[in-house]
């Protein structure tokens, strides 16, 4: 069992640093220089991944407030709209954070005039920097413990003062290291299939990881996430993403055997 500590901010000199602040920005920066490294060994646009990154994380950011202010304490936020902006008194949604950035990501390829099958390497090179910085943004949610969950006497269970409880956010942030471990090893061995396999296959994976996640999350403390039927909001919307991505993966598949039949129809042509 994990004794009980908790880390809010630390002070150099006159400054005061949010422990969560400094971790999430380290998270973002090396998601971002990890991505650049893989965008000059695939050969890809560096200007690209940075671009296509930082309207994801302005994107986030953003979702992240408003998700937490809709799905979660929309009651609280509706009888006091002055606290909406004061986002360093704390509140943000993974949730909105994802969607946020899914958002922003369509804008920028709209603007940009992209097309899916050019987006596809980049997604896939961005899903691993993702799940690096979110491993280590999280570690900040662990320690400030923003994340308790049930009680319990699992030997990762953080020994709180009101007795030991699963940290979602320690959770979190093992299955984010895991994922990039994981899809980090399976890289080149998926993109040899088809670039974009990368993308879909760890959003699934975490997608089902945190749907699971959620069920250990307190339901006896006052802060405790809401519950829609049963389900955090958190929970449906990784169902709805794993549909999602099940129906991506499904068209994209379907596009690319439509594209290797014309593919074979023009050579036979060719050579009658």
């Amino acid at each position: 069992m994990i004794p009980y500590f908790q880390i809010d901010a630390i002070q150099v000199g006159p400054v005061t640093l949010q422990m969560w602040g400094i971790l999430v920005s380290s998270g973002i920066l090396l998601a971002m220089y990890l991505c650049y490294r893989l965008a000059n060994r695939y050969f890809l646009s560096p200007t690209l991944i940075f671009d296509l990154g930082l309207w994801a994380i302005i994107g986030g950011l953003i979702g992240g407030r408003f998700g937490h202010i809709f799905f979660y304490n929309f009651s609280y936020y509706w009888s006091r709209p002055e606290e909406i902006l004061k986002f360093w008194h704390g509140g943000a949604s993974s949730l909105g954070g994802f969607l946020g950035a899914a958002i922003a990501i369509v804008i920028f390829v709209t603007w940009r005039k992209l097309k899916l099958k050019d987006l596809w390497p980049y997604l896939d090179i961005t899903s691993l920097g993702l799940w690096l910085g979110w491993g280590v943004g999280r570690i900040g949610c662990f320690f400030i413990h923003d994340h308790p969950g049930r009680l319990s006497n699992f030997f990762l269970a953080v020994n709180f003062p009101n007795g030991a409880r699963h940290d979602l956010g320690l959770y979190e942030s093992l299955v984010a290291f895991l994922l990039f471990t994981l899809y980090s090893l399976l890289f080149k061995r998926l993109i040899k299939i088809r670039w974009g396999l990368v993308f879909i296959f760890s959003f699934a994976t975490y997608a089902i990881a945190r749907f699971f996640l959620d069920f250990l999350r307190a339901t006896d403390l006052p802060y405790s996430d809401p519950r829609y039927f049963y389900l955090t909001p958190a929970q449906w919307g990784m169902g709805m993403l794993l549909a999602g991505l099940t129906i991506i993966l499904i068209c994209s598949k379907i596009m690319k055997q439509k594209s290797g039949t014309n593919l074979d129809r023009s050579y036979q042509s060719i050579k009658l």
